[in-house]
């Protein structure tokens, strides 16, 4: 038995070596023996020494240097806008569509990526996630690694000493639309303070507001081909005078809070309900370092889908991250990068490089299936619980939407009108009127 899990082990390394040399060969192009990464903050993939540990094992296997610089979400497309005008943007890029398939891909900065994938990996691969890197030519500016679904939070203890917990169903993670009006109000009455804030002050965390609206009563943010918005249907006009209607009541438009604000509120028990969570939070509350699914005061912290109308399930936003090639006109790094691609990605290492994304893999196996991926998180539990009840409601990818920037604007701006007491239908119409203007130019 055990000389047969050393032939197997042998096998399988032999398989890898072949697979990175005959890919690294393809065209007949020698690999660059050094490259540059820069990626945005995904996981641990924004921390050196974790990042200096897997690019150094891939230079231990490959002789390929990679060279990283970390970039923030402040300054990082100024950053990579500025290299590629000045003809120096990085090999490699860790980001996600929005930026990559929408953004600079589609503007011809990217290398395509599409004869990375053969039928097995098609079959690996998350279709849906699959579908939302590939452009509409059929180019692939981006190798997917890892996504998730985004989410709501509740304050725990906080609904039990409100007798709020009655509403929520904590074992599948879900609330009906009037479980959650139920919630708010007995929040409300017991604390007698805002308990849900539908913050507006910008775009930050704005993916808790738009899954809000339009679970509510199964309303749609755009069309199903990301050329036009659809905010302003009956449905999501409907759920927002119901969340208009409960202002002062435990619900407050806020047009001084962003979604880390939020978060922040949430943190310290301000606020009882946070609709800017993720998986990364509930690690992380707050990003404090002081625990798992604790708020700054010791009270638990429970991962929510978002309300939907009883007896249909939530559409969830969700994340998308991977790879990208910059186009620099050098063949020879160009190889290189593809092949630190492939080894992240569709490898035996890419469970490594997926677990410290903190996130979820959009494969079920790699390496021409030799290497099963399906129980990456299966020695944690909060992360199995979450893949288990949050992550498959994962909907639509939308934000590769056409003029997907100035629809973000026009949505925290209607929310602040929204807030201000304007009429509704008139307001609502207007913004999404904004938004699809921006959708026809391109």
């Amino acid at each position: 038995m055990k000389h047969t899990k050393k032939i197997l082990a042998l096998v399988l390394a032999l398989s890898m070596v072949f697979t990175l040399c005959a890919f690294a060969q393809a065209d007949g192009v020698e690999p660059a023996k050094e490259i540059t990464l820069w990626t945005y903050p995904i996981g641990n993939w924004s921390n050196e020494e974790v990042v200096n540990s897997l690019v150094g094992d891939f230079e231990a296997e490959t002789g390929i240097h990679v060279t990283v610089d970390y970039l923030t979400y402040t300054d990082g497309d100024d950053r990579v806008n500025t290299a590629i005008t000045a003809g120096n943007a990085p090999d490699l890029l860790m980001e996600g569509p929005d930026r990559m398939v929408a953004g600079w891909g589609a503007q011809g900065h990217m290398v395509d990526l599409a004869d990375m994938f053969d039928e097995k990996d098609l079959e690996e691969i998350n279709p849906t996630v699959m579908d939302v890197v590939t452009s509409d030519d059929g180019s692939v500016y981006l190798y997917p690694l890892v996504m998730t679904a985004f989410c709501a939070g509740i304050n725990v203890d906080a609904f039990k000493e409100a007798g709020a917990d009655q509403y929520v169903d904590l074992e599948n993670h879900t609330w009906t639309v009037d479980g959650f009006k139920a919630a708010v109000k007995a929040l409300y009455d017991h604390f007698g303070s805002t308990a849900v804030a539908v913050y507006c002050a910008g775009q930050g965390g704005d993916q808790g507001t738009r899954a809000l609206v339009t679970n509510f009563h199964g309303g749609t943010y755009t069309t199903p081909e990301h050329d036009g918005y659809t905010w302003d249907d009956p449905e999501n006009i409907q759920a927002i005078e119901e969340l208009a209607e409960m202002k002062g009541q435990g619900l407050e438009f806020d047009a001084s809070l962003v979604g880390g604000d939020e978060i922040a509120l949430f943190y310290q028990g301000v606020l009882k309900i946070a609709l800017c969570w993720s998986i990364q939070q509930q690690l992380d509350p707050n990003l404090a370092g002081t625990g798992e699914g604790l708020t700054m005061n010791g009270e638990q912290i429970a991962f929510m889908n978002f309300p939907s109308q009883e007896g249909v399930d939530p559409v969830l936003n969700g994340g998308i991250w991977g790879f990208g090639i910059f186009d620099n006109g050098d063949e020879a790094r160009i190889a290189a990068a593809k092949q630190f691609i492939q080894y992240m990605c569709d490898s035996e290492h890419t469970a490594e490089a997926v677990r410290q994304a903190n996130y979820f893999g959009v494969r079920s196996a790699a390496a021409d299936g030799t290497v099963d991926l399906s129980g990456i998180w299966d020695d944690n539990e909060t992360m199995k619980e979450f893949n288990a009840t949050v992550v498959p409601n994962m909907g639509d990818y939308y934000q590769i939407s056409k003029g997907w920037n100035q629809a973000r604007t026009a949505w925290w701006t209607m929310l602040q009108k929204v807030g201000e007491g304007e009429d509704i239908p008139t307001v609502v119409a207007q913004y999404c009127a904004e938004a699809n203007e921006a959708a026809a130019a391109g």
